[in-house]
């Protein structure tokens, strides 16, 4: 065993680490749930690499520019800091094959469910697979983490507890866990080192 690979979760942003209020247009709109600085805090401080993996389509779409998106990702990294708690990197697919922005319109390998942000966290970081996990609100991030091989946890937060009401039952995608929201999501993963 490699002792310098850290293990990290993977976290979805919208409606996992801020309010889900659809797309994130303005900086005004970008608001961290209750307990994110906590729970990132717990994962800073036992050497996990907290890692955000977020469809941004929005970008693709034109509802706002990818300078937006990056704005408001030092954003929350500032408010984040304010709470003494970090991310060590924001992945993020700005890409739909019903883009209006010709440059984002594809079907890329980096937009979950698809597995290419983790191919880029892996690219980046050391990182021990068998110790790591994925947390979001809604059932493409539970693909997204069966895809990768990892526990799902999924949070009532966000889309969370309608996807759990009316999408779960029929996905074949089930979480490892479902916990009401990050901070809960990252104590049951810390209780089970």
């Amino acid at each position: 065993m490699n002792e310098n690979r850290r293990p990290a979760v993977f976290i979805d942003r919208d409606g996992t680490i801020n309010e889900e209020m659809g797309y994130i247009n303005h900086l005004s709109r970008f608001i961290l749930l209750d307990g994110v600085c906590e729970a990132l805090r717990l994962l800073n401080k036992k050497n996990y690499l907290a890692i955000v993996v977020t469809n941004q389509s929005g970008v693709a779409r034109g509802y706002f520019s990818i300078e937006l998106f990056h704005r408001i990702t030092e954003y929350m990294n500032g408010l984040l800091k304010k709470g003494d708690a970090y991310l060590d990197a924001t992945l993020f697919c700005p890409h739909h094959p019903d883009a209006v922005i010709p440059a984002y319109k594809m079907q890329c390998d980096c937009r979950k469910p698809k597995t290419g942000l983790l191919r880029e966290a892996l690219a980046r970081f050391d990182i021990d697979m068998d110790r790591s996990y994925v947390i979001g609100d809604r059932c493409i991030d539970m693909e997204f983490a069966s895809g990768c091989g990892l526990p799902g946890i999924m949070v009532e937060t966000g889309y969370g507890l309608g996807e759990l009401e009316y999408v779960l039952p029929k996905s074949r995608y089930k979480p490892a866990m479902v916990a009401r929201d990050l901070k809960a999501a990252v104590e049951w993963i810390l209780s089970r080192q």
